[in-house]
């Protein structure tokens, strides 16, 4: 298997999904549409969906249930990312080597467009249910509920009011804090996605815990993998401005405990996720889990 070759048709096939799930760009709301649209189209590693569907695949999965979920994961992850560029919060200008919304479509819009995908996430993830036969409801609606619960003041939101707060305090964010906000803010959604594969496919509730727990430790490995490449990496390799996190007074992993110790978290990290889940070390997951957490951008 060439893993790269493989990565790429997996990622194009996914362009595709997500693309028939996109609103059409008419009417009189057709400006936050269009925001919408440019926001989730922007590129990226489509690693959310991906989850959702190798996980899927993995524990037995068939057809397309998956579909709607793969396009709704990734919608919440984008307006995440809008938000996250506002004025209010980053006041970031570019992301993946192009202009943030709410700089080409002003702050209000940004807002909006946001505040839209979010909803919309929504309307798309329940359209599962007219792909799967009656019998396999409970196994969408249980999908759903680990959707909100890690999109939410619970899961992401919370970990990004943690992340706020600890920018403005005067006190240092210690170890614990940290962690939890990297637990909620990134690993949330890592954990969503691979708990809804496993869920769609029909694992059972242990199996499910079990991909709760390699997605922690895939989800906290990628962001501290992160804040390495905000110190080491280059605005032409990330596609966005580096040393972001200096700019905005942020305490990071690097920060507290050193470049070198980060490193070493990350192998450890990412060595745990592929034992947890028992894979082969030449499998397309276990690659794909070390292409993401050792990546350059």
């Amino acid at each position: 298997m060439n893993f790269n070759e493989t990565l790429t048709t997996k990622v194009q096939n996914i362009e595709k999904i997500i693309k028939q799930f996109l609103p059409e760009e008419t009417g009189y709301q057709k400006t936050v549409l269009e925001a919408m649209n440019y926001s989730v189209l922007a590129g990226g590693k489509r690693l959310r969906p991906m989850l959702v569907q190798e996980v899927f695949e993995a524990f037995g999965g068939t057809g397309d249930v998956a579909w709607p979920f793969m396009a709704a994961i990734e919608m919440i992850h984008t307006y995440s990312l809008v938000h996250d560029d506002l004025p209010a919060m980053d006041n970031d200008e570019y992301r993946r080597g192009r202009k943030t919304t709410h700089v080409l479509y002003g702050e209000a819009m940004g807002i909006l467009a946001g505040d839209a995908l979010l909803n919309y996430a929504f309307e798309t993830a329940f359209r599962a249910f007219d792909k799967a036969e009656t019998t396999k409801y409970p196994r969408i609606a249980k999908a759903l509920k680990v959707l909100a619960g890690k999109a939410g003041i619970y899961g992401m939101i919370g970990g990004q009011v943690c992340d706020i707060e600890s920018e403005d305090s005067i006190e240092p964010i210690t170890a614990e804090q940290l962690m939890f906000i990297h637990e909620h803010k990134t690993a949330a959604l890592i954990q969503a996605s691979m708990m809804i594969g496993g869920i769609l496919a029909g694992a059972t509730d242990e199996k499910v815990a079990e991909l709760e727990r390699t997605g922690y430790d895939l989800g906290i490995a990628f962001q501290i993998q992160d804040d390495i490449l905000d110190v080491t990496s280059t605005f032409e390799e990330l596609g966005k401005p580096i040393g972001s996190d200096e700019k905005n007074h942020k305490q990071t992993y690097v920060t507290i405990y050193g470049l070198e110790h980060a490193k070493a978290e990350v192998k450890r990290l990412s060595e745990e996720a592929i034992s947890l889940l028992g894979l082969d070390s030449d499998s397309f997951l276990a690659k794909l889990f070390e292409s993401l957490i050792y990546r350059s951008k």
